[in-house]
């Protein structure tokens, strides 16, 4: 039920962010089968680009320190860390200009991809049968850190359920994910989200040292 030009632009904006360093970007996309294939179509009319799975495991062996099984998380190599799409897409033979914001792959569930934050703009992106099946996919891939979640559909009761599983400290509905920190949407800019210990979005006061002293009987005025 998502408006798919508005999903696909917004997707991109996002995950392209930063290229990809900052924690709230989108890291993998779960889309409904029946609307993935334009929503690839979309996303690469706004600056994204789709590579095949044998693309996808060349660069592999360029942007992970070790190429881990399904399933399981790895670690990216930081020479790629925060680097433009295009130098990506240079690593296994495709050159493009930087008018090229993010590089997308189509994957299976368990692909490591979908279980590891990249922080670079690579992307992917799993086919699902309905929303309750992307909604129970993205949580068990946000694997409790209930820290940013994004979701594009026009289906409140959708909206309302993934807002309650995933319980996160910043829920974007039917924007870009920095919409979350105040970048274009609700409230004050806030880069820093503490998450673990519950505060949510943080402000100066956040980090503020409270305090207090009483001088007992004198300079009383009350």
């Amino acid at each position: 039920t998502a408006d798919l030009e508005q999903a696909g632009r917004d997707i991109v904006r996002g995950a392209a962010f930063d290229n990809n360093i900052i924690c709230i970007d989108e890291k993998e996309i779960f889309a409904v089968a029946a609307i993935a294939d334009e929503l690839k179509r979309v996303m690469c009319n706004h600056g994204a680009y789709e590579i095949d799975s044998k693309q996808l495991g060349q660069l592999m062996k360029s942007i992970f320190k070790q190429v881990p099984q399904a399933g399981q998380p790895g670690y990216m190599n930081t020479s790629f860390i925060g680097k433009n799409a295009s130098v990506l897409l240079k690593e296994i033979g495709i050159d493009v200009g930087d008018e090229i914001r993010l590089v997308l792959a189509e994957v299976e569930r368990s692909h490591p991809l979908v279980v590891t934050e990249q922080m670079m703009p690579i992307i992917p992106l799993v086919r699902v049968r309905d929303a309750n099946e992307g909604i129970d996919l993205a949580k068990e891939a946000e694997r409790g850190f209930r820290h940013t979640a994004v979701m594009h559909s026009k289906n409140l009761d959708n909206l309302s359920r993934m807002a309650r599983e995933i319980d996160c400290s910043i829920f974007v509905k039917n924007g870009p994910s920095f919409a979350g920190l105040g970048y274009g949407g609700e409230g004050f800019c806030s880069f820093t989200i503490a998450s673990p210990t519950g505060e949510g979005i943080t402000n100066p006061i956040s980090f503020s040292r409270i305090r207090r002293c009483v001088l007992k009987d004198h300079f009383r005025i009350v």
